[in-house]
């Protein structure tokens, strides 16, 4: 039997997590272009990993704004198959649905599905995909475990999350900044963020532990260029969850002195073009196991 996430220990938190990233979506709207080009290599990758073919449904969760894998998936499966394009956020959701509208797709539909309990029948999706979704959950394996149930006998899934964050300056920069400047650390303990499945075995271990098989994970580049400081700091500070609602906060002299900061530690990354960071993606991808696809998590 799956546990009533209404009163489970991480109701707090999803509520927490749930209106931050609702807060954010507008930004997220803003920067949609700018999502899809940097995720266009993940994109790629993932699509790689799950091979979806005509006639197939596949389901995209943590989607965003939209334009990311479950869109470039639409034109495989064709009209005979389905795209569901989800997002625990309502704002996020009637943004990709805009998208979709403006797209002409008649084979993707749009739906609110909380990653930790996905409002589907089991075993109907032969594919699922979640770019940089699985570490903002608060509980991972349960949503590692919800993906398996909606999967088919043998039906894929390929996630992506931000890679170790000592090779992602392109945000950890920006989390430095505000804790020296405010005295505290940015993402607060406890609270998912961006880097909580940042090491290859670990992410692998969550998948497993959801009752995935055939488990692979493999790196991906996914370096960060940006044309100025101004350019990088604004979108960083619009995209970031964590970090856009506690700057919106902020006084402006605060917030002046934390772009010092900024401007500053990021010299090393300043080219004759403007700035570019390396970073780095983890791509997980799995089987769902045949023996038991479906299976309910249990607590």
């Amino acid at each position: 039997m799956s546990t009533d996430l209404s009163t489970d220990a991480f109701r707090p938190t999803r509520q927490h997590l749930h209106a931050m990233w609702s807060g954010v979506a507008p930004a997220w709207g803003t920067h949609a272009a700018f999502i899809d080009a940097r995720g266009a290599a993940m994109t790629a990758a993932m699509l790689d990993a799950i091979a979806p073919r005509p006639g197939q449904r596949i389901l995209e969760l943590a989607c965003g704004p939209g334009g990311g894998p479950g869109l470039a998936a639409a034109a495989r499966v064709g009209p005979a198959g389905e795209v569901v394009l989800s997002d625990v956020a309502p704002e996020m959701t009637a943004l990709a649905a805009a998208r979709v509208t403006r797209a002409g797709l008649a084979n993707v539909r749009t739906r609110v599905l909380d990653l930790e309990e996905i409002d589907e029948p089991a075993a109907t999706f032969d594919a699922v995909v979640v770019r940089e979704g699985l570490m903002l959950v608060a509980d991972p394996i349960r949503a590692a475990s919800e993906i398996r149930r909606v999967l088919r006998p043998g039906g894929r899934v390929a996630v992506t999350v931000w890679g170790p964050r000592e090779r992602n300056p392109w945000l950890t920069t920006a989390f430095a900044a505000v804790s020296a400047e405010l005295g505290t650390t940015l993402p607060p303990p406890g609270v998912p963020q961006p880097f909580s499945l940042d090491d290859a075995d670990r992410l692998a271990a969550v998948l497993s532990a959801g009752g995935l098989c055939d488990v692979t994970v493999e790196e991906l580049p996914t370096p960060y260029r940006a044309a100025s400081v101004d350019e990088w700091w604004a979108r960083t500070a619009a995209l970031a969850g964590p970090l856009a609602r506690r700057l919106a906060a902020l006084p402006e002299d605060v917030t002046a002195a934390i772009r010092a900061r900024v401007a500053a530690s990021i010299e090393p990354y300043r080219t004759p073009d403007g700035i570019e960071f390396p970073g780095v993606a983890l791509l997980g991808s799995a089987t769902a196991c045949v023996a038991d696809a479906g299976r309910s998590y249990e607590a």
